[in-house]
């Protein structure tokens, strides 16, 4: 009798303590990516996209953790189960799709060039005829410029940071950025980026190499979880709150794309 009573009671306090949050680890380039993501000195990130995560992890009432990882392996990190969700500025491309699961956009941009102001690089294949060009490596904009670019321009130069190639176009090293133009954009309008750089303009567009948007990157069998963050990105979009996001980094400008 005592011990039904004692099996009871368990019973009864399990069912009435709240059901613990899940947690899950989103991965972020652990490459700097303003506006979108960048750490202090003391390691903590802030940005549009760490807003972003915060949002929606509120939404799926989940607990998440940062877990920046090498953007090369951040696939991988993702398939090991080292991580459990890419909220990193990441393209929907066919390619990635067979990999990994996406969840629908939630931004999008799109891939613009930067260069130097005493350059004629123009965002197209004779328009860069002779110049030295930076993408970053493992990005749709390094495959892009391999495609587009390689055959015309005099050298195509690859960098594991956007900081990277944004130093050494500063420094005259080359001549162009091919980029996010969310990313880029804001760049040009800094102190350092005003006195050599300008934005030139978006590419030709080329879907299968640019992918349909940015999303969240899931495993295959995340099911159940895409469809959770699937319900989250649309609320956020419906009530206004996307929009009180997006502002304090881009003003009026629409991110989000047709």
């Amino acid at each position: 009798m005592i011990r039904s009573l004692v099996v009871s009671l368990a019973a009864a306090t399990a069912l009435a303590a709240p059901a613990m949050a899940e947690t899950y680890k989103i991965g972020i380039s652990a490459e700097p990516y303003p506006p979108f993501y960048t750490p202090d000195s003391e390691g903590n990130w802030s940005g549009w996209e760490i807003d972003f995560i915060d949002e929606l992890c509120g939404r799926i009432e989940a607990d998440c953790v940062l877990a920046p990882v090498a953007w090369e392996g951040i696939i991988p990190a993702l398939k090991t189960g080292k991580i459990d969700m890419i909220i990193g500025s990441m393209s929907i491309t066919e390619e990635r799709a067979k990999q990994i699961n996406f969840s629908d956009k939630y931004y999008d941009a799109p891939t613009g060039i930067v260069a130097l102001k005493s350059s004629d690089v123009q965002p197209t294949p004779e328009g860069v005829k002779g110049a030295y060009l930076g993408a970053q490596s493992g990005t749709i904009q390094e495959k892009y410029t391999q495609a587009y670019y390689a055959d015309t321009a005099a050298d195509v130069r690859i960098y594991q940071t956007v900081d990277e190639e944004l130093q050494d176009l500063m420094s005259g090293r080359i001549d162009a950025v091919v980029g996010d133009s969310l990313a880029m954009v804001p760049f040009t309008e800094t102190e350092a980026g005003k006195a050599c750089c300008e934005y030139r303009g978006a590419v030709q567009a080329d879907p299968d190499i640019l992918g349909h948007g940015i999303a969240v990157g899931l495993r295959k069998d995340d099911t159940a979880l895409l469809e959770r963050v699937n319900t989250a990105i649309a609320a956020i979009r419906e009530d206004g709150t996307y929009e009180e996001l997006a502002k304090p980094y881009f003003g009026e400008l629409d991110i989000y794309g047709e």
